[in-house]
């Protein structure tokens, strides 16, 4: 049986604050800071941000055997009497690999979607996050934001008036992040590509903006492209990832075309030659700087290519 006091942050509170002054409402109202049981704690539901098992998180663990939590996680208590974080889903983890039985905790009175700006805004600011973590929680945090805007009025059927745009809430929520409008709406378009290939932008093997034109590809259209990447070992650029969503809005897109888009030649791909300084000096006059010494090679061999064709005509 849990030694910790459930707290109703529900009717119970409404109802006792009937009879207390403003001191006390504020002082009700007010985060509680609690030891409460790990078992006690649930994750956050469709949380975007993954916890590793990785060296930062040994030194963590490392940390809360020594010291313990220095800060808090930030929890909302469900209907049912248990808890889940909103904030702090590592150090909930950390704790329970050092085999502390509860951890230090602050417990918010939040509706779900001030729950979710509230975990986004917190995870936002780590140095390092994965396109797919950005991707999921702009989106829930947009999609919280719309539906504590509430439904916007209409006029012949069209939503109306600053909050009912998607744009528009796009731009709110730019403000307080570290990407601009136009990059958000970037991430939110790859919450529409298959797992796979969303592993490949996180892994860098795809870049943000052919990923975006992948993303508008139908489903059976990105298992075939997922199937010619690992056939040609090779994934799409930019040009090429466009020229897939040109053929798919038309209704041509199929695994030939995609093969075809997929095996041409990009300006990346094509050889280039590096040949060690050291290697040509001797060759180079000295009266040449290094800013003409690339056009005196390319003078040389166009010499020496007119060279070996005399050479081949009087040996025919």
């Amino acid at each position: 049986m849990s030694s910790v006091k459930t707290i109703d942050l529900g009717l119970k509170n409404a109802y006792d604050e009937l009879f207390m002054d403003d001191k006390g409402r504020v002082e009700n109202r007010a985060p509680k800071i609690l030891d409460i049981p790990i078992t006690e704690i649930d994750n956050f539901p469709e949380h975007p941000f993954k916890v590793k098992i990785d060296e930062d998180m040994e030194q963590l663990v490392q940390s809360v055997k020594e010291r313990g939590i220095i800060t808090p996680i930030t929890l909302r208590q469900k209907e049912n009497g248990r808890y889940e974080i909103v904030s702090g889903h590592r150090r909930r983890k950390a704790c329970e690999l050092a085999g502390l039985p509860t951890v230090r905790a602050e417990v918010q009175d939040l509706t779900r979607d001030e729950a979710i700006i509230l975990m986004v805004e917190s995870n936002l600011q780590r140095s390092h996050i994965l396109p797919s973590e950005k991707a999921f929680s702009y989106k829930m945090k947009l999609e919280a934001m719309k539906r504590q805007a509430g439904r916007p009025k209409k006029e012949n059927g069209v939503p109306v008036g600053p909050d009912s745009l998607i744009g528009k809430s796009r731009e709110i929520l730019a403000v307080d992040s570290p990407d601009s409008n136009t990059q958000i709406q970037r991430y939110i378009r790859l919450t529409n590509l298959s797992p796979t290939l969303l592993d490949m932008v996180d892994d860098g093997k795809i870049a943000i903006r052919p990923a975006v034109e992948i993303s508008y590809l139908e489903k059976e259209e990105q298992e075939a492209l997922i199937e010619t990447i690992a056939l040609e070992e090779a994934t799409p650029s930019l040009a090429q990832a466009i020229k897939m969503r040109d053929f798919s809005k038309n209704g041509k897109l199929n695994e030939d075309v995609i093969l075809s888009i997929i095996s041409e030649e990009k300006p990346n791909q094509r050889a280039k030659f590096s040949i060690p300084t050291e290697r040509i000096s001797k060759f180079i006059p000295d009266n040449i700087s290094p800013k003409q010494t690339e056009e005196y090679v390319l003078k040389a061999l166009e010499y020496y290519h007119h060279y070996r064709q005399k050479q081949r005509e009087l040996e025919r």
